[in-house]
């Protein structure tokens, strides 16, 4: 009988290293000012002046062992007036390298939708690992300003949504992270090596980027 409870044990904690690439959400919040809104469902802060809201993230994985992450950020424009909402969806790989990004924002019955901005192609060719994220985060928000611009937007809130999306790409590739290898199954009777004596997965490269028109700071 205690061999039977000994294996289950086993075989439970070698499930849990063979984790793949996820999404730290705790971090993510963390990163944000922590899950302390809508029953610590959603963060709250401040970006140039104005007040936004991001909610946890929504992941779903990918028939290559990857995950697609969607989440949603408002702008809170006060109590007279309707919140805008965004959607932010990144597509992860299984070795934890964005793949492709898109974003839509709503304003009060406006949609605008960017491009499907991809790390491959045209987007990030030749620009390898953590450049071509960061290649990908720039041209999205590109894309959405330019599409902004054109509505004539002057509400501080609204312009600077575009910067509040790229805030939550750079925060949330801070948050990817990818499993250990997968570990040889252990002989019967024996436990497999105990997490002090595995190394944690090493975290994303920390990005460093300025937003639309100033430096915002990524912090772990």
């Amino acid at each position: 009988m205690l061999a039977m409870i000994r294996l289950a044990l086993a075989l439970s904690l070698v499930a849990s290293l063979h984790a793949g690439v996820r999404i730290d959400i705790e971090a993510f919040g963390t990163s944000l000012g922590g899950w302390k809104a809508k029953g610590r469902e959603a963060c709250d802060y401040a970006l140039s002046g104005a007040q936004y809201r991001t909610y946890k993230p929504e992941v779903t994985p990918t028939p290559d062992g990857g995950i697609f992450a969607s989440i949603r950020i408002d702008n809170r424009r006060g109590w007279l007036a309707s919140d805008d909402h965004a959607v932010l969806e990144i597509t992860v790989d299984k070795n934890g390298s964005i793949v492709s990004a898109q974003s839509n924002l709503a304003l009060q019955g406006r949609t605008i939708s960017s491009d499907v901005i991809r790390t491959g192609g045209s987007v990030g060719g030749a620009v390898p690992g953590v450049g071509a994220a960061v290649k990908v985060g720039a041209d999205l928000t590109a894309d959405l300003s330019s599409k902004l611009l054109r509505e004539k937007v002057v509400e501080p809130g609204r312009v600077n949504f575009p910067a509040a999306v790229r805030h939550n790409y750079n925060l949330l590739f801070q948050a990817i992270r990818n499993g250990p290898d997968l570990l040889e199954e252990p002989a019967a009777g024996e436990l497999p090596p105990t997490e002090e004596s595995t190394k944690p997965a090493p975290s994303a490269v920390r990005l460093d980027v300025k937003g639309s028109g100033e430096k915002i700071e990524i912090r772990k």
